[in-house]
């Protein structure tokens, strides 16, 4: 009797219930958000998460784009922490407190399907939100940092979608360009650690979901490194437009009415 193979063996042990097509499905719907994510800087989860949801469930979609993404982009913290204003990232942690275990909450308890018609909802409208470009333009103020923190963290908890509200604060005010991306990275950065910790205390950070990085992470890695080499071959108005279209397509086909259309 022949021995199975190593993969198989792998998907065996670690992965029991999902099929190859499925965890083919994953990895290219990482390649795609990461592609979309390395040339724009955005983009990432709103394609990642509902097409994940669609193959396995909003539970492992989300905690999986935690992982590969929080370690995908470990090297730009450095950078990032010197030229931050960590004062200021730091009172949009205070709302994430509040936000990430409330929509961590929602993620832990809500049903799948709820979760996935809520996700497809909200990309659609964040994708509104992203097309209109609208940008908050005054000062920041503590109590609305604070605010759009709380909003962020809600969005992160409950499917790592945080990255919206957070860039529409910052990159229209009077903070620098070059300050405003310190920050975003170091915000994200501190922000997937209390994710993670959330997600630990929810039982949504599985062996599962660790395994399953390991399929997902090398797709999304290739997804940055080549959305990263095409910024500087592509107009950016044109690459955007296409962003715009895989998140509409991605939050279509994670609705649920199209469940009886798969094998």
């Amino acid at each position: 009797m022949n021995s199975p193979s190593p993969v198989a063996a792998f998907l065996e042990s670690w992965l029991p219930g999902h099929g190859p097509a499925e965890l083919a499905f994953v990895f290219v719907s990482a390649l795609i958000a990461g592609l979309a994510r390395g040339f724009s800087g955005f983009g990432g989860a709103l394609i990642f998460v509902p097409l994940a949801s669609a193959a396995t469930s909003p539970k492992i979609a989300s905690a999986l784009l935690l992982v590969i993404d929080g370690t995908m982009t470990l090297g730009m913290l450095p950078g990032g922490w010197r030229r931050a204003n960590r004062r200021e990232v730091y009172t949009m942690l205070i709302g994430a407190l509040v936000g990430v275990p409330a929509g961590t909450a929602l993620l832990a308890l809500l049903p799948s399907v709820t979760l996935r018609w809520i996700i497809s909802v909200v990309v659609l409208c964040l994708l509104v939100f992203l097309i209109s470009g609208w940008r908050y333009h005054g000062k920041p103020k503590t109590p609305l940092t604070i605010g759009v923190g709380a909003l962020a963290g809600l969005f992160g908890g409950a499917a790592q979608m945080s990255g919206p509200p957070v860039v529409a604060y910052w990159l229209g005010g009077a903070i620098p360009p070059l300050t405003v991306r310190a920050n975003l990275v170091v915000y994200f950065a501190l922000a997937t650690v209390i994710s993670a910790t959330s997600y630990i205390v929810g039982s949504l950070l599985t062996v599962e979901v660790l395994a399953m990085a390991l399929i997902a992470g090398p797709g999304y890695g290739l997804g940055l490194a080549a959305g990263s080499q095409l910024f500087g071959f592509a107009s950016e108005a044109t690459f955007r437009r296409i962003c715009f279209l895989l998140i509409a397509i991605a939050a279509i086909v994670g609705l649920p009415l199209f469940d009886a259309f798969r094998p």
